[in-house]
């Protein structure tokens, strides 16, 4: 049986981050990776000239953050996108109202206003919320502080579901009060027109990297760990575990003994989302120009509310759309035809019959990945940002769980599965090491 220092479970930007340091730290590792890929929820496919990342796309908000530094150091190519989350304004946005009428300036800046108002009575609301409200209970409590007539408090009712959806990939009733407390951004955000798979390809450069090594038991011990994959066994003195909530929790990847408090207890109060991408491709742009979203009010948008203009990437008149929450659960086993359908009857009813058919479709399935089941992860009732960092509690002084689920500022994202991965090896390290030794020499 091999045996080596430390094992890594998973070749995404965390575990690659982890491995990278202790390697550098003149430790033997080894990573193991269930996909025939590195980078795991960082996917980009290529077609035509086009790179189009499926999984992870931004970097928000690059002041401070090691994922601009890495991506500078490998010469990745950026673009300026910045949307600020699922903000009201910040960017021009084409609004319509429940008529499909665009709203002109100062109708979109009343609205805008709206939000904001109910996001100031937000904070409040919040703070003083029971541990078990949810993100509706709060949202409807600063909305009645307003004490608006019902229309105008329905519309930025469904602006809140729809960031809840946006932004966790959640139902507003399921997500948790303080679900959004770590939705923060510094700086401009950026994408990357020849793919952000660029990044794991690089940080694995060097590394004992199996690939299709599906990991199906892990034992640890005061004597170290063990871990299974099929009939094959590796052993190490340490383990870091990057896998995603949704393979943690699930019957695939098993750990003996299981799980101990507080990090099961904080895993039982995190789930993986349904949050899908549709991309579709006009042969024409039939949009507005100088539009980055196009967002419609109503009943007509509880699915298809905001597409974001993708055509600066590469010059092919391009939107994004979401497919969140109930809508991904919905839409999962529809065909290409059928979900292209439903899309565009949203878009016809705001630009007619001008809207062609596309010429390209990309659509994620990250609920059926066996080694995601989901795209992230989001606060559950009774959860609370405090979760993100107990899940990392090491266990054994063997056992590391790293990811960006385990990263309590802005998880959900590459820095924090990269900030994760860098934490997870300095306590197997027992000292500090620098963060930038994962992309400088």
């Amino acid at each position: 049986m091999e045996h080596v220092d430390t094992i890594v479970i998973g070749a995404g930007v965390s575990g690659l981050t982890a491995a990278r340091l202790l390697a550098r730290a003149g430790r033997r590792v080894l990573v193991l990776e269930a996909r025939e890929r590195v980078g795991g929820r960082v996917r980009t496919e290529r077609s035509d000239g086009v790179s189009t990342d499926l999984g992870a796309s931004w970097i928000h908000g690059v002041t401070g953050s090691a994922v601009a530094e890495a991506a500078e150091a490998f010469g990745m190519r950026t673009v300026e996108f910045t949307v600020g989350g699922y903000q009201p304004d910040s960017r021009p946005i084409a609004y319509y109202g429940p008529d499909g009428r665009r709203l002109d300036d100062a109708e979109a800046r009343a609205f805008a206003d709206d939000v904001r108002a109910v996001d100031a009575a937000l904070l409040l609301a919040v703070a003083d919320s029971a541990p078990e409200a949810s993100y509706r209970d709060v949202t409807e409590s600063a909305l009645a502080a307003q004490d608006w007539e019902p229309e105008r408090a329905q519309r930025v009712r469904e602006y809140l579901e729809h960031r809840s959806e946006e932004q966790y990939g959640a139902w507003i009733e399921d997500l948790a009060a303080h679900g959004l407390d770590d939705d923060s951004i510094d700086g401009d955000e950026v994408v990357f027109p020849d793919g952000y798979d660029v990044l794991p390809a690089r940080l694995a450069e060097g590394l004992d990297v199996r690939l299709g090594h599906v990991v199906t038991d892990v034992e640890w011990g005061e004597g170290g760990v063990e871990v299974r994959c099929g009939a094959t066994r590796f052993a190490a003195d340490t383990a870091i575990v990057t896998v995603p909530v949704g393979v943690l929790k699930s019957d695939g990847l098993r750990f003996a003994p299981p799980l101990p408090e507080p990090v099961s207890g904080a895993l039982g109060r995190l789930e993986m989302n349904a949050f899908e991408k549709v991309f579709l491709s006009f042969p024409t742009k039939f949009w507005d120009e100088g539009v980055y979203a196009i967002r419609q009010q109503g009943p007509e948008g509880r699915w298809w509310h905001s597409w974001y203009d993708l055509t600066a990437l590469h010059g092919v008149p391009t939107l994004l759309t979401f497919a969140a929450g109930p809508a991904a659960e919905a839409t999962r086993s529809w065909s290409d035809e059928a979900l292209v359908a439903d899309v565009l009857a949203q878009l016809r009813r705001l630009y007619g019959e001008r809207v062609p058919q596309p010429t390209r479709l990309h659509r994620t399935a990250w609920q059926d990945d066996p080694f995601a089941r989901g795209s992230y992860a989001y606060m559950t009732l009774g959860s609370t940002t405090a979760d993100h960092e107990l899940l990392a509690t090491p266990i054994g002084g063997v056992l590391h769980l790293a990811g960006e689920a385990t990263w309590t500022d802005d998880p959900a994202t590459v820095p924090a599965a990269m900030y994760s991965g860098h934490r997870a090896a300095e306590r197997v390290l027992g000292r500090p090491v620098p963060i930038s030794g994962a992309w400088s020499d």
